[in-house]
């Protein structure tokens, strides 16, 4: 069955993320080794110890995200690129952070090679964000946080959303609406697994 299909079964609704799955040849993201499954509704291992993740993981972010044509994002993990890919394709001008230097180097090569170009790729911690290009319209992080970073919270425009797993083992998706300038709104729903948000110790 095709990917988007599966995709929509499971609840993802908005037809612009729906084609945008259909349109992203997602086994170029995967090591050669996985390409065979690439169209399955599952994570798969990349480089440095992460993950791909699951396509509805990926369209039910993407969904709750509410990406709109011309929306700065601040995505933290750049991680294969995929999700990366998935804004860029929604109109979106990307800006990125990679904790993993092996992931950062390889992933922003790649999207250039296959026509992504984001806005600005970063390597550092995700933690921080890039307070130099805040305020952002929309903020995705794509692993899991023990805690919700204030620095991105601080750097959503008022009226933007962040979309960021909570937890450690398990991470509840969690969207926070800034609806002034000391006013979230929080939202809560299922249960997710992510690989950890790491954080620069130094």
């Amino acid at each position: 069955m095709q990917l988007a299909k599966v995709v929509e079964n499971k609840g993802v609704k908005d037809e612009k993320v729906l084609d945008t799955i259909k349109k992203i040849p997602r086994h170029l993201f995967m090591d050669s080794s996985f390409e065979d499954h690439a169209y399955q509704d599952k994570a798969f291992p990349i480089a440095a110890d992460q993950t791909i993740s699951q396509p509805y993981t990926v369209a039910f972010q993407t969904e709750v995200l509410q990406v709109n044509k011309g929306d700065m994002v601040l995505e933290i993990g750049t991680g294969s690129g995929y999700q990366t890919a998935v804004l860029c394709e929604l109109g979106a001008r990307v800006y990125s952070i990679e904790r993993q230097q092996e992931l950062f180097k390889r992933t922003k090569l790649f999207l250039s090679k296959i026509g992504y170009r984001p806005r600005y790729l970063a390597f550092g911690d995700g933690y921080k964000g890039l307070p130099d290009y805040a305020p952002f319209d929309r903020i995705i992080v794509t692993a899991g946080a023990p805690f919700v970073p204030k620095p991105l919270l601080s750097q959503l425009k008022v009226g933007g959303r962040m979309v960021i797993p909570v937890g450690k083992d398990t991470q509840v998706m969690t969207l926070f609406e800034r609806k002034s300038e000391t006013e979230f709104e929080k939202t809560e729903f299922g249960n997710f697994r992510f690989v950890p948000l790491l954080e620069d110790r130094n």
